[in-house]
Parts: C-alpha cells; sequence; structure tokens
C-alpha cells in the first residue's frame, strides 16, 4: 500500500495533462515541503502546463529529492533565489501550518502569487495580515482545499448542481475521517500552536466544499467541538471535531473530521459528501466505496429521473490547476475568488475558536 493510501499526507492524485499554457509560459517554484500536499499542488499544476523551475526546502536533500521528480526543476540553495527570479510567476508551498503566512506575505511583496496548502492559517490575525497584503500588492493568496480540488466526483457534483439537478442546495453534510499513522507524522503536527487544531486545519476542506456547493457568500458557526478522546500520549492532538453551520442563504451544514480510520479500510480515510436539494440529492464516496469498489470517485443522484451511479474516476479531470494559471497570468479569478478562499479560513478558524472541548 501506498504512502497515500496509508494516511493521505501524500496523496496527489494522477491527472490527465491538459496544458492551457506553452512550456515555459507559466514559470512556478515549490518551496516549504513539510506536508505532503506539495507533490499534488505541483502535480496539478505541471499537468496543465506549468514549468516547475525552482524546489526550495531548509533540508537541501529534500528538495534535491524533490526536484528530482519533475524533468528540468532544480533545488534553490535560498529562498531569495526564488523570489528574486522573475521568470517566478507563483510559489507554491506546504508549510508547517502556523508559518504558511508569514512566506506567504513575503511571496506577495516579492511580487509573486502564492498557492499554499491548507488550512491557510492559524489565526485570525494572520488572516487579517494576508487579506491587507492581497490589496496592497495586488496579488493572490490560493488556497489548496485538495478534498474538492483534486478529487473528480467533488468536481462533478459542482457541474450537476449548476445544471439544476438537484435544485437549489439546501444542506451539506460532509465526513472528513484521516488515517492518524502516528509514526510516520513530523512532530509538529501534535503541536497545536503550529497545526491550528483540527477544525482548523483538516476542517477547513469541509467549509470550503459547504460554501462552494451552497452558493454562500458567508455563513455563521452555530456550534463545534473538539476532543481528544483516545490519544492521551498526544495531549495537544485533538483526534475529533464537528461543527453546525448556517449560511447566508439560508443553507446548512454539518461536518465531522477525525483521526480514527482503522487500519482495515484499504485508504486513508472514508471521506464522503452529502448535498441536499430542493429536487434531490447527491452522495459523494470519494476515495473508496466500502467492500464493493477499493477505487474512489463514485458520485450517487437521485432526483425526479431516478436513481443513478456515476464512477467518474479519470473521466472529469482537475480544472482548477488550468483555471489558477490562466488566473495569475490574465488577473481574473475563475478557479476560484480571493474572497471565496479567504472567507472559508475565516469561518474554520472562528470554529475552531469557539469550539467546546469534549472530556
Amino acid at each position: 500500500m501506498t504512502a497515500s493510501k496509508q494516511d493521505g499526507m501524500n496523496y496527489a492524485p494522477q491527472g490527465k495533462p491538459n496544458h492551457v499554457v506553452k512550456p515555459g509560459e507559466f514559470v512556478f517554484a515549490a518551496a516549504a515541503l513539510d506536508h505532503g500536499h506539495i507533490h499534488g499542488m505541483s502535480k496539478g499544476l505541471v499537468e496543465a502546463g506549468a514549468t516547475l523551475k525552482w524546489v526550495y526546502d531548509r533540508d537541501h536533500a529534500k528538495a534535491e529529492s524533490f526536484a528530482s521528480k519533475f524533468p528540468g526543476a532544480k533545488a534553490a540553495d535560498s529562498l531569495e533565489q526564488v523570489l528574486e527570479d522573475p521568470e517566478v510567476r507563483l510559489v507554491a508551498a506546504a508549510a508547517i501550518p502556523s508559518e504558511r503566512c508569514a512566506l506567504g506575505l513575503q511571496v506577495m511583496d516579492a511580487g509573486k502569487d502564492y498557492f499554499t496548502d491548507k488550512t491557510p492559517f492559524t489565526s485570525l490575525e494572520q488572516l487579517e495580515a494576508a487579506r491587507a497584503k492581497v490589496r496592497v500588492t495586488g496579488k493572490k493568496y490560493m488556497v489548496y482545499y485538495s478534498e474538492r480540488l483534486h478529487v473528480e466526483s467533488a468536481v462533478y457534483a459542482g457541474q450537476l448542481i449548476r445544471e439544476g439537478a438537484i435544485g437549489r442546495v439546501l444542506q451539506v453534510t460532509g465526513f472528513g475521517p484521516h488515517r492518524l499513522s502516528a509514526s510516520s507524522r513530523p512532530e509538529w503536527f501534535f503541536q497545536k500552536e503550529k497545526y491550528g487544531g483540527i477544525v482548523c486545519d483538516i476542517g477547513s476542506h469541509q467549509i470550503e466544499q459547504f460554501l462552494y456547493y451552497s452558493g454562500c457568500k458567508d455563513a455563521k458557526v452555530l456550534h463545534s467541538k473538539i476532543a481528544n478522546y483516545n490519544h492521551p500520549e498526544y495531549p495537544e492532538l485533538e483526534d475529533y471535531g464537528d461543527a453546525t453551520l448556517v449560511g447566508d442563504n439560508g443553507a446548512t451544514q454539518y461536518f465531522r473530521v477525525d483521526w480514527f480510520t482503522p487500519d482495515g479500510l484499504g485508504t486513508w480515510g472514508d471521506g464522503r459528501t452529502f448535498i441536499l436539494g430542493t429536487d434531490g440529492y447527491i452522495e459523494l464516496r470519494k476515495y473508496i466505496d466500502i467492500a464493493r469498489d477499493s477505487a474512489g470517485d463514485h458520485v450517487y443522484l437521485v432526483n425526479k429521473d431516478g436513481e443513478r451511479r456515476f464512477d467518474v474516476n479519470g473521466q472529469v479531470g482537475y480544472p482548477f490547476f488550468g483555471e489558477l494559471i490562466l488566473d495569475c497570468l490574465n488577473r481574473t479569478e475563475h478557479a476560484m475568488t480571493q474572497e471565496h478562499a479567504f472567507k472559508a479560513a475565516e469561518l474554520c478558524l472562528k470554529a475552531q475558536e469557539m469550539a467546546v472541548r469534549v472530556s
């Protein structure tokens, strides 16, 4: 079983190349390789036609190893070498969560767009600093909300909703279980000041999906809970979290995230999303259909036309990456608006801040 199957740390789906630019037309760099999501972020950009020129990490050997996977990429000697290169238009990074904002501010000050792993912030103060920097520099602070952007079933659900397949979205329920794989985790993973808390971290995926599928511009956190139910050896770890939200258009959400994926599951987490509309509903079985199909990307749709199941693995692709490249070149917002990226981050921070700790 691969590392990505085990814990999701190096989750990097293989997409079909769909170049929106010619070779060398959009050059980017990868930096701060602290989380394995940098693999998926970089692969997605390259599959859309981007050219990875530089890789930087404090661990030079790690940077060299990462660069070797991308033809033409080189390990940089310093972050300054990356930021001073006029060819580099965007820096993709997966730093320790508490360090993501500071790196982003530095990247934007250097005149480049920034693409960070989720969660993009660990405090509301960081969020406000990033908002201010975007206003001053005009640069992008984009976020890799991979559980929607890099999952074909999630992409397809968005298409169905836009086509009116289930009418107006009323409620979104999300489940984001993950396998802990504690022995493979870095030290910072268990330090709350650095990872931000479970609702802030992996809960950010769930809130972003709610805003997107429901069409909400804003929402209010009604209630949230966190707990360390079963890992006293890691006192700062939160192994469970949930929250309830209501959007500005009346749609509601409940989500649960946890680190309790059992070893017997054939993948790192049985991620599911349920979307209820006025005219039907959708269920996404993102990574596995347990005891039936070890592949992911199963979409179930029920509406006035009947019951349907779609297997969209390898059929839909990941349009976000090409759209992001074109947004950076054309200064548009088709992939994701800055407001949406920041609002999802704001709500996960507020849900984390107000969470009741269960013991």
